[in-house]
């Protein structure tokens, strides 16, 4: 009864949705008719393989427990950002957002039946042991990742705070190896900011969450005050920001422009379109800018970077973003979570979008560290740049080691100073603001 219930609903509902639009010709209707003759086709051979299942499988499984994962399967075969949310993922994912939740401070989507890496968090246990955006996850304390849904891998490497996690990870250029984390309090402070010899200040956005526009108000009141009202130029760092919310990457955009388009939705029906403007006032008061990306930078902070891009206003600098450029909608199934639904993609304001493309840089500098040289009587007294990375080593392609971004061993945070500097000498040192 249960089955022939909820195929019933199922059926029922679409043959209500015909109805509900505007059908204008008798073959439209009839290939209406058609259609939803082929779905109860389709929902009886559900009805047969949950029987099944239910009755024949090797153990027991419960009813709620075969329909979620009907559902959540349904969901991510369409792409891998879409799935179901039970009850406690859904509180879990609403409790993130808010910039607070538990765990190892890692964000991941799913390829090819893996997890990827998509960026590792600043002061998490994910960055200090090392994991670098592209890293695959094949195991979860020995249990190979294969089969699982994302949710499910997601709650695994949850757990209480200070117990230990293994994961098991594949690296390009390298053997599978073992890294050890404890598990942590994530705490997202999710902008940062310092001064960079005196004037060019320096804002980190490692997230886009609910704190995020307050944060970047405050961080740049302080440089201002730091500077004494006499910054050169702003190094906007969004490299290993896996993204967030839709709202604070464009109030982030908006911060910098003073007009003009900073993003667009487009999703299956023409009216859905949606088009986000600028207005008025940029909060730093018209300074140069460089903005920092690189293959760790994807979703929100893609649209940031985008929209400075094309409206001219910053020289992008690093290597490709992720290509993360699909709107997801959270939609609440009330008693049962929620769904994550692709809904539509961004497009920049050029109308480029960045699904599996990313945003290119305007000037490519790849990851190295700065080394110092040997203090000897025979050293030289200045600093030295390390050797770039080399392009035909995997394990070295466009990647940063997050323990050393914003030190004064960042390769590209130097070459960033340096384009500010060089912009400062030739159109004014110092710009009142």
């Amino acid at each position: 009864m249960k089955r022939l219930g909820l195929i019933a609903a199922l059926a029922g509902a679409l043959l209500i949705l015909p109805l509900q639009r505007d059908i204008g010709a008798v073959a439209a209707t009839s290939t209406a008719t058609t259609n939803t003759a082929e779905t109860y086709k389709e929902l009886n051979l559900f009805g047969d393989v949950f029987d099944k299942v239910r009755s024949e499988y090797v153990d027991d499984v419960s009813d709620d427990t075969l329909i979620e994962g009907a559902i959540n399967g349904m969901l991510t075969s369409l792409d891998p950002h879409s799935n179901y949310l039970n009850a406690k993922n859904f509180n879990d994912m609403k409790v993130q957002t808010r910039g607070e939740f538990g765990g190892l401070g890692i964000e991941v989507s799913m390829e090819n039946g893996l997890i990827k890496v998509v960026s590792p968090i600043d002061d998490t246990p994910a960055a200090r042991a090392g994991l670098k955006p592209g890293d695959l996850i094949t195991q979860i304390d020995g249990q190979p990742v294969q089969g699982m849904t994302l949710p499910e891998a997601v709650e695994k490497m949850r757990g209480p705070v200070n117990s230990d996690i293994t994961l098991r990870i594949r690296r390009a250029g390298k053997d599978p190896f073992d890294v050890k984390l404890t598990r942590a309090t994530i705490k997202i402070q999710s902008v940062r900011s310092h001064l960079e010899d005196g004037n060019i200040g320096y804002v980190r956005i490692t997230s886009f969450n609910e704190q995020t526009d307050v944060g970047l108000e405050n961080a740049m009141k302080n440089l201002k005050q730091q500077a004494g009202n006499k910054l050169a130029g702003i190094v906007l760092d969004l490299r290993n920001n896996p993204g967030g919310l839709l709202d604070q990457a464009v109030a982030v955009s908006d911060a910098f422009l003073d007009k003009g388009e900073i993003v667009s939705t487009r999703g299956r029906r023409p009216d859905d379109a949606q088009r986000y403007n600028a207005h008025p006032g940029d909060i730093t008061g018209g300074l140069p800018m460089v903005v920092l990306i690189n293959s760790g930078s994807a979703s929100a902070s893609e649209i940031v970077a985008g929209a400075l891009k094309d409206h001219h206003r910053a020289i992008l600098m690093g290597t490709r973003s992720f290509g993360k450029g699909s709107v997801q909608t959270i939609i609440p199934l009330p008693g049962h979570g929620a769904m994550r639904l692709t809904t539509a993609r961004y497009y920049t304001p050029s109308g480029r979008s960045i699904q599996a493309k990313g945003i290119e840089p305007d000037i490519v500098v790849e990851a190295a560290k700065i080394e110092h040289p040997a203090n000897d009587a025979n050293a030289v007294a200045k600093k030295e740049d390390a050797a770039k990375t080399d392009p035909d080593n995997p394990e070295d392609q466009a990647t940063v080691d997050p323990t050393v971004i914003g030190t004064p061993d960042d390769y590209q945070l130097a070459r960033a100073v340096d384009m500010l500097r060089g912009i400062a000498l030739f159109g004014g040192a110092h710009v009142e603001n």
